[in-house]
């Protein structure tokens, strides 16, 4: 598919709407990234211009938006970038840049965050397994196993 994918990193600009629907859980918040570069006159940074774009998200994704996403908070979002232009009475054409986010998380660059997995409802309770023992044995563990003693040397042929 000719699908145009892109990589945003900025802020979260209003608080996420998280919907329950027949289709699934959905979230959407606007994500506002601004352009910085450095200037030569002033000797400092910059802010250049600021694009909004709304961010959308689906399934697990959505729920997980919902839990741990706020206003403000810097985050990276991947997606599929749609652009639509509509037209109403009275009003002069206008677009929309829309993301259906593949992954969200926050930017480490600028802060910290702390990673929990989701819990999965339908998935089955992990039965706990004892970690394997990789230590080598010692030689006197060993010293009673048949498999290590050394074979007798073969009989003189005559």
């Amino acid at each position: 598919m000719n699908e145009t994918i892109v990589c945003v990193v900025g802020n979260v600009a209003t608080q996420p709407v998280y919907r329950e629907s027949a289709a699934g859980p959905s979230a959407r918040f606007r994500l506002a990234v601004t352009a910085r570069y450095w200037d030569r006159e002033k000797s400092a940074w910059t802010d250049g211009h600021t694009n909004f774009f709304t961010v959308w998200a689906n399934r697990q994704l959505a729920v997980n938006v919902a839990a741990c996403v706020e206003v403000g908070q810097p985050v990276v979002v991947q997606g599929r970038l749609k652009v639509r232009t509509e037209t109403r009475e009275g009003q002069q054409p206008w677009a929309s840049a829309d993301i259906d986010a593949v992954a969200i998380g926050h930017d480490l660059g600028r802060g910290t965050a702390l990673f929990q997995r989701a819990a999965r409802a339908d998935a089955p309770a992990a039965v706990a397994r004892p970690e394997p023992n990789w230590e080598t044995p010692s030689r006197t563990d060993t010293e009673g196993d048949p498999a290590d003693q050394q074979a007798p040397e073969p009989a003189p042929v005559t």
